[in-house]
C-alpha cells in the first residue's frame, strides 16, 4: 500500500520528540501499519537543533501544511487554543485526519471539533493531550469498554506532584521547591496554570467525557491549586497517616457527576500516595473489573511523542475503514452522550482537614467543637500542639464525610471567633476504595 504521509505543525518539545520517533522507529512502525509512514512536510516558526530536518520540506506557514493536498494526518502540536483551533478545523475541512496533544483545545473547544470531524468522516486523536506517555485514553476507551466507571482520581500534572512531594520529602516550603521546579524546567515562568489546577482540569474534562458519555464542560470543573499548601499541612497530614496530592476526582452519583481538581488528602496505604516527582497516575473503578492503575511519566518529549505516533498508528490502521465503524471520539457513540447533571462542589460530601491557628486558653476549642456539631459535622480526630513562648497553637482536625456546604459555612463561623487567628487552611480528604 501507499505510504501514509503526515505533516507536523510545530517542532517544540513534543514536536521534535514525535519527528525523532518517526524518524528512529521507522522500520517497526511499518511492521505494526503494514505500510510506511513518511513526513511529507514540517510547519514550524523556526528549527529546532533536536531535529535534523535536511532535505525536508519546511514551511514557516504552517496553514501550509493543512492545505497541504498530500498530507493524510497533520500533527497539530503548536499548542494554545486560538490559531490551534483555526488550524485543525481548516485540517478537518479539508478532509485531513488530526492527532493533536493540545488538552485546553479539546476541554474548551472538544465538543465543535468532534462534531466538524463527524460531519467530515475524519478521525481527530488526542491520546497525548492527558497523561503524555500514559496510554489512559485508549485504556478508558477502549481497555474499559466493557464497564460502567464508576469514579476516577488521577495524578496529572507532573509539576505540582513534583512539589507536593519535594514538600513531604524534605519539609520544604511551597515557594522554595516552585522556584527549583522553574530551574529544573519542571515549571513555566508563570506557573498558573500547572499549580492553580487549570492544566489539571483540562485533561480531567477530557477523561471524564471518556468515562461517562457527557459533552466536554470544561466550564464546570471545580479547579483550586496547591499555592496554600504550607510545611505545616504536609508535616501534620503524614503524622495522620496521610500524603496531600493535588488530584482530579470524577465521581458518578445518584444525583450527578463530581468534577473536581484539588489538593486532596489520601491514606498512605493508597499506592497513588506513593506516585512522586513529576510522574502521572490515574486510578480508574470500573463495575466489573474494580479499581485499576495506570502510571509513568506524564510530560516530555519522548513519552509524550510516544502518544502522539500511536495516535498515527491508529489513524493510519483504519484509513480503509468504514468511518461509521471507528472508534467514537468520547468513547460513546455521538448521539448517545448523556446530559447528566455536574454536581456544583458545595453539595459534594468528602472528608476535610482543618488546619488552624487558635489562642491558648480555655473554651475555644470548645467552641470550635459546638460549631462543627451545629453543622452537622463528625471529628475523626483531632492534634493540638503547643509553640514554646507563644499564646497561638496549632489545631488541626479531620472530619467525617460531610456536605461541602455545611463546612464553607462551619469555617465562616470558626474564623470569625476572636480566639481563632486568620484564616482556617481546608483540605478535601478521599477514600480511594
Amino acid at each position: 500500500m501507499k505510504p501514509v504521509k503526515v505533516g507536523i505543525c510545530g517542532l517544540g518539545t513534543v514536536g521534535s520528540g514525535s519527528f525523532n520517533i518517526l524518524r528512529n522507529n521507522a522500520e517497526e512502525i511499518t511492521r505494526r501499519v503494514g505500510r510506511s509512514i513518511v513526513i511529507e512536510q514540517i510547519g514550524a516558526r523556526r528549527d529546532n537543533d533536536m531535529c535534523d530536518t535536511t532535505g525536508m520540506n519546511v514551511t514557516r506557514d504552517i496553514f501550509d501544511v493543512v492545505n497541504n493536498p498530500e498530507i493524510d494526518i497533520v500533527l497539530e502540536l503548536i499548542g494554545g487554543t486560538s490559531v490551534a483551533k483555526e488550524l485543525v478545523l481548516t485540517a478537518i475541512a479539508n478532509g485531513k485526519h488530526v492527532v493533536t496533544a493540545n488538552k485546553a483545545l479539546i476541554a474548551e473547544h472538544g465538543n465543535e471539533i468532534f462534531a466538524r470531524a463527524q460531519e467530515q468522516g475524519v478521525i481527530v486523536a488526542f491520546e497525548a493531550a492527558v497523561a503524555g506517555g500514559i496510554p489512559i485514553i485508549k485504556t478508558l476507551r477502549e481497555g474499559l469498554s466493557a464497564n460502567r466507571i464508576d469514579w476516577l482520581a488521577g495524578i496529572i500534572n507532573g509539576t505540582g506532584n513534583f512539589i507536593l512531594s519535594e514538600m513531604s520529602e524534605k519539609q520544604r516550603d511551597f515557594d522554595d521547591v516552585l522556584a527549583e521546579a522553574q530551574e529544573l524546567g519542571y515549571a513555566e515562568a508563570d506557573p498558573t496554570f500547572d499549580v492553580e489546577g487549570i492544566d489539571a482540569a483540562h485533561k480531567l474534562t477530557i477523561l471524564a467525557s471518556i468515562a461517562f458519555g457527557i459533552p466536554l464542560q470544561f466550564e464546570r470543573t471545580y479547579t483550586e491549586g496547591i499555592s496554600r499548601i504550607t510545611a505545616e499541612d504536609v508535616a501534620f497530614a503524614d503524622d495522620l497517616g496521610y500524603a496531600i496530592k493535588h488530584l482530579g476526582i470524577a465521581r458518578r452519583s445518584k444525583t450527578g457527576i463530581e468534577l473536581r481538581v484539588h489538593p486532596t488528602l489520601i491514606s498512605h496505604k493508597q499506592l497513588l500516595a506513593n506516585v512522586n516527582g513529576v510522574m502521572n497516575a490515574i486510578m480508574v473503578q470500573g463495575d466489573v473489573v474494580g479499581p485499576t492503575l495506570t502510571y509513568g511519566a506524564g510530560a516530555g518529549a519522548l513519552p509524550t511523542g510516544s502518544s502522539v505516533i500511536a495516535d498515527v498508528i491508529d489513524v493510519a490502521r483504519t484509513l480503509t475503514a468504514d468511518p461509521t465503524n471507528r472508534v467514537p471520539h468520547l468513547a460513546f457513540q455521538a448521539d448517545a452522550l448523556s446530559a447528566v447533571q455536574i454536581l456544583p462542589v458545595e453539595e459534594i460530601e468528602c472528608g476535610f482537614f482543618l488546619n488552624m491557628t487558635i489562642k491558648d486558653r480555655a473554651g475555644v476549642l470548645a467552641n470550635i467543637t459546638q460549631i462543627l456539631s451545629n453543622n452537622d459535622i463528625s471529628i475523626e480526630s483531632l492534634i493540638q500542639r503547643e509553640r514554646e513562648g507563644s499564646e497561638l497553637v496549632p489545631l488541626v482536625v479531620m472530619t467525617h464525610d460531610v456536605k461541602e456546604r455545611n463546612m464553607n459555612a462551619a469555617i465562616a463561623a470558626i474564623e470569625a471567633l476572636p480566639d481563632v487567628a486568620g484564616t482556617v487552611q481546608r483540605i478535601r480528604v478521599e477514600n480511594l476504595a
